[in-house]
């Protein structure tokens, strides 16, 4: 299915079932893809993730109904998924700014949250740099930890830079080094499954074969029909600017989806002064 096709088609099931007790991965599901994707692509085509999408909605039509009818709170929070009316009263409480009961009141003024509408919109004409490239699959030798999906879009989330910290002062590059068939690092994301909340994320080098220390793990990378991407910048900040341009630019408008499976960013053991890393999705032909 086309890529911006998918994400309407999101929108519409989320609207469809706003009263339903749904999740981001029941909407993942509905268009068939990963959790860890779905997450993914949806916080940074609109800037929030599926859940805050469904709360604000469902938060900006309770808003909408208590000063339009006689509803009683109570009978409002479990309508609109909450599980008290205390936890129904500090949500709306912090959306609109008031409280429900003052919300009551002639004049008060709440906030309203739109339905989203996909729109592609071509501006300037700005070219995105990037090269398709063909590759056997591969094994890397990996330091490999378990992230939460909403680490991707939480804003001054730090618990993939903090690995990468971890892993620097600990030893664990010194020590893929010794067991590495080439000395380019990888930064390894491996989507979900439908039914988990975590994805693994891995720091590895190409493996050579021998032994494996304790600790570590061998990940294989299967797909072998790569998009490639230049981070240029100084600071890491430039991988998420170029993964918004991925997701908003390059997918939507270029001739090819991205599949499903491991993606990595590439430190290349070189000098290349203005590229902090490459970024390497795999797609195929749509």
């Amino acid at each position: 299915m086309d890529f911006v096709q998918s994400l309407q088609k999101a929108i519409d099931y989320i609207e469809e079932n706003i009263l339903e007790p749904i999740t981001y991965e029941d909407v993942a599901e509905h268009v068939y893809m990963s959790n860890y994707h779905f997450h993914r692509t949806f916080s940074m085509i609109t800037g929030m993730t599926a859940n805050e999408y469904i709360r604000n909605r469902r938060l900006s039509m309770a808003g909408q109904e208590i000063i339009m009818s006689d509803i009683k709170v109570i009978d409002l929070a479990f309508k609109y998924g909450y599980e008290s009316p205390e936890s129904f009263t500090k949500a709306f409480t912090r959306f609109h700014g008031i409280s429900p009961n003052i919300a009551r009141k002639t004049g008060m003024k709440l906030k309203s949250f739109n339905r989203l509408l996909i729109k592609l919109k071509l501006e300037g004409g700005t070219a995105m740099d990037y090269r398709i490239e063909k590759r056997e699959p591969f094994r890397l030798i990996s330091k490999v930890g378990k992230f939460r999906n909403e680490s991707i879009s939480e804003e001054g989330n730090t618990e993939i830079s903090d690995f990468w910290q971890e892993c620097g002062s600990n030893g664990t590059i010194h020590t893929l080094k010794q067991h590495a068939g080439q000395t380019d690092l990888y930064g390894l994301c491996e989507p979900v499954s439908k039914e988990s909340t975590y994805f693994k994320y891995g720091i590895g080098m190409i493996y050579d074969g021998n032994h494996i220390p304790e600790g570590f793990f061998i990940w294989e990378v299967k797909n072998t029909l790569w998009a490639v991407f230049k981070c240029i910048g100084e600071t890491s900040q430039c991988i998420g600017e170029t993964w918004d341009k991925i997701f908003s630019e390059f997918l939507p408008g270029s001739e090819y989806n991205m599949v499903d499976d491991t993606d990595f960013e590439l430190y290349p053991d070189g000098d290349d002064a203005d590229c902090f890393c490459e970024i390497w999705i795999p797609v195929e032909k749509k």
